[in-house]
């Protein structure tokens, strides 16, 4: 059986964590096109150049398969995520764990302050109904 996937991240609880962010004054993108790759491992270049022409604004290997997975099991599923690097290619040094845990460091208080303002909301959504 196949899933319909147009839309994989659940909008309800999309729209929870943007309206925390916004209340939060923590930076975010509200929308975007999500490319994935199979980690754990950093992109190469090539790949890069291939999702951007595909239309990619972001590229990482955290998004899948658990937004298939979630649609499997017909629960509601929403990403938030840190981007903590530049795409491979796409600066003039190569990528070092370094710069992404300081990265990850410094954006982790604004993923904390979100998820405190949402999980109220979070948990008042009512299951999604159940498919044959």
């Amino acid at each position: 059986t196949h899933i319909d996937f147009t839309w994989p991240y659940d909008e309800s609880a999309r729209q929870i964590l943007i309206d925390a962010a916004g209340a939060e004054n923590v930076p975010f993108s509200g929308f975007g096109v999500y490319g994935a790759t199979q980690g754990p491992r950093l992109e190469t270049a090539a790949e890069i150049i291939r999702m951007e022409r595909d239309g990619c604004d972001l590229v990482g290997m955290t998004g899948m398969p658990e937004a298939a997975l979630a649609a499997e099991l017909g629960m509601r599923y929403v990403c938030l995520g840190l981007v903590v690097n530049w795409a491979a290619g796409k600066s003039d040094h190569i990528i070092t764990m370094e710069e992404i845990e300081a990265a990850i460091e410094q954006g982790m208080s604004g993923v904390k302050r979100i998820l405190e303002v949402s999980m109220a909301g979070l948990g008042v959504l009512t299951p999604l109904p159940q498919s044959s």
